[in-house]
């Protein structure tokens, strides 16, 4: 699907996207979202106070997604080699900046040290460097600084996926907003709607000791998608007030 197809597909979004060209493109594939219904004393005051939680029928999530990165590349240059494509992990959490419903990045993991290094230099992003390993359906991850494991066996099934308002709501987010030094900085992004297809969890073993609190082996909602081509805007700098 072209750019120009992708900008078409739009009713799903809960808000416009810019009016600005978009300057980056990359895919997220294979993307596997595990979801913990979460108490909100304990996301807040990760929070920068800018940053508002969002919630939906009084409640708020916490979600751990795994997929592959790639493809990255600015829209007018060839991808990087070696580069564009690794595996990521990311914890993310709901929120409301800027009058948008986007999302808030409490970890980033990606598989190779190189990626790491250039991303969270342009992006701003708090990458770090985790061994990863995928094949099939097992995707294992291990990080020596934060003592961080994640192990995870899945089974996809063919049946139709009906989503409710709140798989919506965990799912289609297009801003990413992150605090950076003195700046809140504003990420908008645009795909298609998530396609997403039923997914089996066999085994799951999550230890990450900083947020262990908010995850555990058992979340309460689960999803898979062969993923989407994302456009992503430049970045903006909001006041951190």
């Amino acid at each position: 699907m072209k750019s120009a197809d992708i900008l078409k597909q739009k009713l799903h979004r809960p808000f416009e996207y810019p009016k600005r060209p978009w300057k980056f493109y990359q895919e997220w594939n294979n993307a596997v979202f595990l979801h913990w219904e979460v108490d909100e004393t304990l996301i807040e005051p990760l929070l920068p106070k800018t940053i508002q939680l969002d919630s939906i029928n009084g409640k708020t999530w916490v979600s751990l997604v795994a997929f592959n990165m790639n493809n990255i590349g600015v829209k007018t240059l060839p991808k990087i080699p070696h580069i564009s494509d690794f595996y990521e992990i990311n914890i993310r959490v709901y929120v409301v900046c800027n009058h948008k419903p986007s999302v808030y990045f409490l970890s980033m993991e990606g598989s190779k040290r190189s990626s790491c290094k250039v991303l969270k230099a342009l992006s701003k992003f708090p990458y770090r460097y985790s061994k990863m390993k995928r094949k099939g359906s097992i995707f294992q991850s291990k990080n020596a600084e934060f003592n961080d494991a994640f192990h995870l066996e899945y089974r996809l099934e063919n049946d139709s996926v009906k989503k409710d308002k709140t798989d919506l709501w965990l799912t289609e987010r297009y801003a990413v907003f992150q605090d950076y030094k003195k700046h809140i900085i504003e990420y908008d992004v645009h795909h298609v709607e998530w396609p997403m297809q039923n997914i089996m969890i066999e085994n799951l073993k999550i230890d990450y000791p900083r947020f262990n609190h908010l995850l555990d082996n058992k979340p309460d909602r689960i999803h898979y998608s062969k993923g989407v081509k994302v456009l992503t805007w430049n970045r903006k700098n909001l006041p951190m007030h």
